[in-house]
C-alpha cells in the first residue's frame, strides 16, 4: 500500500482511478472504507466512509435519504461491512447529501450522531422549514441578485429545494465536534479542523497515525466546491471565510496526506490544491472586478466568474456563487453597489 501513496513532488496524484461499484467497497487503509452513494443532479455521486471500530463502524457522511439510498445502505451494511452495526455517524457539513440520512440511522439504528453545533442547527432548522413556494423573503432575495425575470416568474410558484425532501428528520440529541478537538474512530485519533465558506462551520479530521485526511467537501480534487450566499444570510462573506479556511488548513497539509473527500477521488498533493483553490477565487475575483468597470448585477456576472455557459439547471447555484463573490468584492470596499428601478443591486468598481 505505501508505495500508491507516495506522490508525485509537487504534484496532485490519484491512488485509485476509479471510484467503487455501487453497493461495493474499496479499502483506502487499515480500516477504512470508502462507499459512493448516487445523487440525482449533475454532480451524481457523493463518497462516505466507514471506519472500522472492531464490532461496529462508524460513519463519515451518509448520501441522501430516498429510498434507494436506504436500500443502498442495506446492501453496504450486509456486504462489504460484513454486517455488523452502525454505532456512530460523523457528518462533515449540513448539506443533505451528507446528512441526508444520519436522523434514520439514529433513529433507526441507534447510531450516535457527531458534527458540528452549526452543521447541526443548520440542518435540522432547514429540515423543519418546508415550504410549497419559495418565501416572499426569497423572491426579494433573488430580485435584489438580479435574477432574470423569467426565471423569477417561474420559480414564484414552482416548489423549491427543500431539505425535507431529501433530509430525514433529525431527532433530538447529538455529540458536538469543534476545532481542536479531537476524536478517535478507526483505530486512529483525529484532529478536528474546521474549515468555512462552502457550508459554515464544516468539519475535517486529520489523522495523527497515519497520513489520512477526512475532508467532506472542504478539499476537492477537481472541482471548486460552490461557494454560496442564500436568503438565510443576505449579506454574509463567504468568499472570505473560505479564504482563511484555506490559509488555514495550508499551514497543516503536507505533500504524503491522503485526501478523502466528499465528491471524486482520493488524492494526494493537497498544499498544491489548497494553493490551487485560494488562486481560482483571487482569479475570480480579478476578472470581476473588470467586468464592474460598468455597473452590473450579481446575474450578469457569470462569464467572468465561470467562463462557460450556464444551463437552467445550474442556474441557481451560480447565482448565489455570483453573489457571494460580489458582496466579497463590496465587503472588502473593492466595488459599491445601488439599488436599480427594478429593485436590484448593481455593483460598480470605478476606475
Amino acid at each position: 500500500m505505501k508505495d500508491r501513496l507516495t506522490p508525485s513532488a509537487g504534484g496532485i496524484r490519484y491512488p485509485w482511478d476509479a471510484p467503487p461499484e455501487e453497493g461495493g467497497a474499496t479499502q483506502v487503509a487499515d480500516g477504512v472504507l470508502w462507499c459512493r452513494l448516487p445523487l440525482p443532479m449533475k454532480l451524481d455521486h457523493v463518497n462516505v466512509y466507514a471506519l472500522d471500530e472492531g464490532d461496529s463502524w462508524t460513519l463519515v457522511d451518509t448520501g441522501f435519504a430516498s429510498r434507494r439510498g436506504r436500500a443502498l445502505w442495506a446492501r453496504l451494511i450486509g456486504g462489504p461491512l460484513g454486517g455488523k452495526p452502525i454505532h456512530r455517524v460523523i457528518v462533515t457539513h449540513h448539506h443533505p447529501d451528507h446528512i441526508g440520512l444520519a436522523g434514520w440511522f439514529q433513529s433507526e439504528h441507534g447510531a450516535d450522531l457527531i458534527t458540528t453545533r452549526t452543521a447541526w442547527l443548520m440542518a435540522r432548522m432547514l429540515q423543519l422549514d418546508e415550504q410549497a413556494t419559495p418565501s416572499a423573503e426569497t423572491l426579494a432575495f433573488w430580485q435584489r441578485c438580479g435574477m432574470q425575470p423569467e426565471i423569477l416568474e417561474k420559480r414564484r410558484t414552482e416548489r423549491p429545494f427543500n431539505l425535507a425532501d431529501c433530509v430525514m428528520p433529525l431527532p433530538l440529541g447529538y455529540t458536538r465536534i469543534r476545532q481542536g478537538d479531537m476524536i478517535t474512530a478507526g483505530g486512529r485519533t483525529w484532529d478536528v479542523h474546521i474549515g468555512n465558506g462552502h457550508a459554515p462551520e464544516h468539519a475535517t479530521l486529520w489523522s495523527r497515525d497515519d497520513n489520512l485526511v477526512l475532508a467532506g467537501d472542504q478539499i476537492l480534487p477537481s472541482i471548486s466546491s460552490n461557494i454560496g450566499v442564500y436568503a438565510t444570510e443576505p449579506e454574509a462573506d463567504p468568499v472570505a471565510d473560505w479564504l482563511e479556511a484555506c490559509e488555514r488548513l495550508s499551514t497543516i497539509a503536507r505533500e504524503d496526506h491522503l485526501v478523502l473527500g466528499g465528491h471524486k477521488l482520493p488524492f494526494t498533493g493537497v498544499p498544491l490544491r489548497l494553493h490551487q483553490l485560494i488562486e481560482n477565487h483571487h482569479g475570480a475575483l480579478r476578472r470581476l472586478e473588470a467586468h464592474l468597470a460598468t455597473p452590473r448585477t450579481a446575474g450578469e456576472c457569470f462569464a467572468p466568474l465561470f467562463k462557460r455557459k450556464i444551463g437552467e439547471g445550474e442556474y441557481g447555484l451560480a447565482l448565489v456563487e455570483a453573489v457571494a463573490h460580489c458582496l466579497h468584492l463590496w465587503h472588502a470596499g473593492r466595488a459599491t453597489r445601488t439599488l436599480d428601478d427594478r429593485g436590484a443591486w448593481r455593483f460598480h468598481v470605478s476606475g
